[in-house]
């Protein structure tokens, strides 16, 4: 009986489940969709590799890296997180590569019947009742998106107490596919997904920074093999680049 417990924990102790490498990526909440896909087709050829995916506003998931938090690749929604952990010393900059863009887009429930005109001449805050729904405007970044959209088109000074801003891009969503806001601002990727809204306009795009999406290994991801080549397979690969087209941001 002692022999064949200690044979089942060789045989145990050599099984590829209990040396499987594990690689935690922090990515912004409007890459969920894309970065769990990728992770599944990635797993199907290394089954050794466990892809741990955390999905969140850019910005709480930087002040959770910046705390210690373990995390092998950070891919952010906009360049101004990167840049602070960049600074913080929890990313090295020769590591940062900017990967994908996206749009910003202004969305309703999908049975509305709203018309907007993305101009400054247009009576934005008359044009709905109701609140508008996105990211904080001082931190997520679909949020800071949204607040310089707004002031270019000279739309925010209207909107005062009718702004919801959300702990990411995918609230703003929800709360608009469920009707508690009427109107909302995401990313064209995320209207892409949800059958309960429709975008009604499009934001000029010299009305926001550039929607651009950076990608980096981490101090602690550096040292983890299998980190490193996934961080390549998200860079470099076309399955992964099919992919992120797929689900509308751009390359």
């Amino acid at each position: 009986m002692r022999y064949s417990v200690k044979l089942l924990l060789a045989i145990s102790l050599c099984s590829p489940l209990l040396h499987a490498e594990t690689v935690k990526i922090y990515a912004a909440a409007s890459l969920t969709n894309a970065i769990t896909d990728i992770a599944k087709q990635y797993k199907k050829q290394n089954p050794s590799t466990e892809i741990v995916p955390v999905f969140g506003a850019s910005s709480a998931l930087a002040k959770q890296v910046e705390a210690g938090a373990p995390s092998d690749i950070y891919f952010s929604a906009d360049q101004d997180w990167m840049n602070y952990l960049v600074q913080k010393q929890k990313i090295q900059s020769n590591q940062v590569k900017t990967l994908l863009h996206n749009e910003l887009v202004l969305i309703t429930p999908i049975a509305s019947k709203q018309q907007f005109k993305m101009q400054p001449q247009f009576n934005f805050a008359q044009s709905f009742q109701g609140h508008l729904c996105t990211g904080q405007m001082e931190s997520v970044p679909a949020g800071k998106y949204a607040k310089q959209s707004l002031i270019k088109l000279n739309w925010l000074n209207g909107l005062n107490g009718r702004i919801v801003g959300t702990d990411d891009v995918r609230s703003a969503l929800a709360f608009v596919e469920r009707g508690e806001c009427q109107v909302g601002i995401v990313y064209k990727t995320d209207a892409l997904i949800s059958k309960k809204v429709k975008i009604s306009g499009t934001f000029p795009r010299n009305s926001h920074s550039p929607i651009s999406y950076p990608i980096a290994l981490t101090i602690q991801g550096e040292k983890n093999s299998s980190a490193v080549k996934f961080n390549q397979y998200l860079k470099q690969s076309p399955q992964a680049k099919k992919v992120f087209s797929q689900y509308g941001f751009g390359l």
